[in-house]
C-alpha cells in the first residue's frame, strides 16, 4: 500500500489551469518574501471551472507582522485566523485566506482550535505556488497531517472496516461546526463524487490510526467542537466584513448556490456588509438555508 504522505504529495502536484497558477503567483506576489505556499482547493477545482465561478486560495506567510503593511491585518490574523480577502487578476475573481506556517501546522492537527482547516485539506487541493523546494516538501508534510486527524476525531463514531462511511460521517460533523450553507446531502456527495480518492486516503491514514476516545466521550467533543465552531464562524465572518471587499454580495451568492435560495440585497445591506449578515442570519437560520 502506498504511503500517506507519498498519496498526498501525489495529489498536491497534479495540474491544473495555467491561469489558477498565474493567480496564485500573484497572490503570493502582493505579500512579498513572507509569502511561502498557495494552495488551491474547492468547487472551482472539483468542478474544474473557473469562469463566472470564484477560485478558492490558501496563503501561508512566513509570519503575519512580515505579510501585511498594516499592523492591524497582522494582529487581526493572529487573533482570527485567517484573515480572508478578495482578489481578481487578469479576468479572474478568488478569495484567499491567510494562515502562517505556525498556524497551519496546529489547525491540521489533532490539537486543532476549529475543525475546518483540517476538514478542508482532507480534501482534495493542489499545491500551485511555493517558494521552493523545502516549503513544497514542508507543505506536503502539513496537509498529509490533515486525514489522519480529520479520521482519528471521527473513528470512534463509525465501524473502521467501512471506510466511505468513516469519511461521510466526517464531514456531517465539520459542516456541523459551521455555519454552512450547503445541503444536508452535502457530505456524502463529497465522498460519492471521488470514491476511490477517499478509500485510498483513508486506508492509508488507518494503517496507524487508533480511537483516542471513547464513543460517548466523542460525541461530547464533538458537541463542543460544534458549538464553539458555529461562534468562532460569527466572529470571522465579522471580521471579513472589513477585509473583503464585496463580502456582502459573495455571502448572498454563496448561500443562494448551495441552499437554493434566492437572496436579493437591499441597497444598505451592500454599504454594510457587517450590518447585512446580522440581519439574515435570524431569518436563514429559520428557513434551514444555514445551519
Amino acid at each position: 500500500m502506498t504511503n500517506l504522505r507519498d498519496l498526498v504529495a501525489e495529489e498536491l502536484k497534479l495540474p491544473v489551469d495555467p491561469r489558477v497558477r498565474a493567480v496564485a503567483a500573484a497572490i503570493a506576489a502582493k505579500h512579498g518574501d513572507a509569502s511561502r505556499a498557495v494552495l488551491f482547493y474547492g468547487s472551482c477545482l472539483r468542478e474544474k471551472q473557473l469562469n463566472g465561478l470564484m477560485l478558492d486560495f490558501y496563503l501561508i506567510v512566513s509570519d503575519y507582522p512580515a505579510a501585511y503593511d498594516k499592523r492591524w491585518l497582522a494582529l487581526a490574523n493572529r487573533l482570527i485566523p485567517p484573515n480572508v480577502f478578495h482578489f481578481e487578476h487578469d479576468g479572474l475573481a478568488a478569495k484567499y485566506a491567510v494562515l502562517s506556517e505556525a498556524d497551519f501546522v496546529h489547525e491540521c492537527s489533532p490539537a486543532a482550535w476549529t475543525v475546518s482547516t483540517a476538514a478542508r485539506f482532507a480534501q482534495p487541493s493542489r499545491l500551485v505556488w511555493s517558494a521552493d523546494k523545502a516549503a513544497a516538501e514542508r507543505m506536503i508534510g502539513i496537509v498529509a497531517e490533515a486525514v489522519p486527524t480529520l479520521l482519528g476525531w471521527t473513528l470512534p463514531l463509525v465501524d473502521r472496516r467501512d471506510v466511505p462511511a468513516l469519511w461521510k460521517r466526517a464531514f456531517k460533523q465539520t459542516f456541523s461546526a459551521e455555519l454552512r450553507a450547503e445541503r444536508l446531502q452535502r457530505s456524502a456527495a463529497i465522498v460519492d463524487n471521488d470514491p476511490d480518492r477517499y478509500e485510498r486516503l483513508g486506508a492509508a491514514a488507518l494503517v496507524e490510526l487508533q480511537p483516542i476516545r471513547s464513543r460517548r466521550k466523542a460525541l461530547r467533543w464533538w458537541r463542543r467542537k460544534q458549538r464553539h465552531g458555529k461562534r468562532y464562524s460569527v466572529v470571522r465572518l465579522a471580521k471579513a466584513s472589513l477585509t473583503f471587499a464585496g463580502g456582502a454580495e459573495y455571502i448572498a451568492w454563496k448561500i443562494n448556490r448551495h441552499a437554493g435560495t434566492e437572496i436579493a440585497l437591499k441597497p444598505w445591506q451592500r454599504r454594510h456588509p457587517l450590518l447585512a449578515g446580522i440581519s439574515l442570519l435570524p431569518r436563514l437560520l429559520r428557513s434551514g438555508a444555514v445551519r
